[in-house]
């Protein structure tokens, strides 16, 4: 359903000035107040908005196309099979969002509404194929503060991330960009990655950042690793370089202490050492089993990629409007 959808979408020009994608897990409980303030926007032009319900365990599925009965605003609710995570729900939003531009936002009402309109407006004027928001404060625990200026620092050193620039998931894309990114295939996808592969054509603004109305985060430690893991090895070979220099350093550190044990041994008597040997070889163990695992993961990566992991199964597609013959019209 999804490919077709596509393939029609393409002849077609877009229809809204501006589409929501917003990913949904467990949130019944914030999406109603969320669509409302969204529904009473000041948007110049056709406004559209996109759930994607990534396999909640609660009745977020139920709720979402209930709103969507009672409003006049296009939204479309769509059901993922499983839950893929939160990058994989968004390039799902991506492939049915036919606006100009893309703001995609958390449903944990975290990311303030009335910001929309001045980001949209910024990302539009400026003709940025991208803009980042960046908070003044961020509301969130300590621990996702590091862990977020950690992966802010790592995407820097590894794609070449503007300074500056926050990475943050509430975001204005073109429509240009959009169509790049859903071309990716991978089942691995790290939305940030994607997007400074694709362009330079970045732009940021600062907006307010509110404390989560959910309670605890929908992202656990394993869910963050996932996606750190995605960041790491889907768009760099930088672990692997760094691998093969800690080899050539620990090679040549052996080939030193080798030839002070040989002078040692032929012009001075020779030392127990049984401790020093062990360690070191504990050590090249370690350093070894590293290097292995950094190889292993870039080749399982490769070969889910290559036995086409899905990116994301598309269980059902509900929408509050038609699609007239004209818009299908080449």
């Amino acid at each position: 359903m999804a490919a077709q959808y596509g393939l029609l979408r393409e002849k077609m020009p877009h229809r809204f000035s501006l589409s929501i994608v917003i990913p949904v897990f467990n949130g019944a409980t914030t999406i109603p107040r969320l669509i409302k303030e969204l529904c009473d926007l000041p948007i110049t032009g056709a406004l559209q908005i996109i759930l994607v319900v990534d396999r909640s365990t609660d009745n977020s599925s139920q709720i979402c196309r209930q709103l969507s009965d009672e409003s006049s605003t296009p939204i479309s609710v769509i059901d993922l099979a499983k839950n893929f995570g939160e990058h994989n729900a968004i390039l799902a939003g991506l492939s049915y969002a036919d606006g100009d531009h893309i703001i995609t936002m958390d449903d944990d009402l975290q990311n303030p509404v009335f910001e929309i309109p001045r980001v949209w407006e910024y990302a539009r004027d400026n003709q940025f194929d991208i803009v980042y928001t960046q908070y003044l404060k961020k509301n969130d625990p300590i621990w996702r503060n590091i862990g977020s200026k950690f992966t802010n620092w790592c995407v820097e050193k590894l794609q070449d991330k503007p300074k500056g620039v926050y990475l943050s998931s509430f975001r204005c894309i073109s429509a240009f960009l959009s169509n790049v990114i859903r071309s990716y295939s991978g089942p691995f996808p790290y939305i940030d990655g994607l997007i400074l592969q694709a362009t330079d054509n970045i732009g940021s603004i600062v907006v307010k950042h509110h404390p989560g109305a959910k309670g605890n985060s929908g992202y656990t430690i394993r869910k963050l690793l996932h996606l750190f893991a995605s960041m790491l090895f889907g768009f760099s070979t930088l672990p692997l370089r760094i691998g093969a220099l800690a080899g050539a350093l620990f090679s040549l550190v052996g080939l030193f202490g080798f030839a002070f044990v040989v002078v040692e041994t032929i012009f001075f008597s020779t030392p127990p050492g049984w401790a020093t040997i062990t360690s070191s070889l504990f050590l090249l163990a370690g350093v070894q089993l590293l290097i292995l695992w950094l190889i292993g993961e870039y080749l399982g990566r490769l070969f889910l990629t290559i036995n086409q992991k899905p990116q994301f199964i598309v269980r059902s597609v509900y929408n509050n409007f038609k699609l007239s013959p004209e818009d299908f019209d080449s």
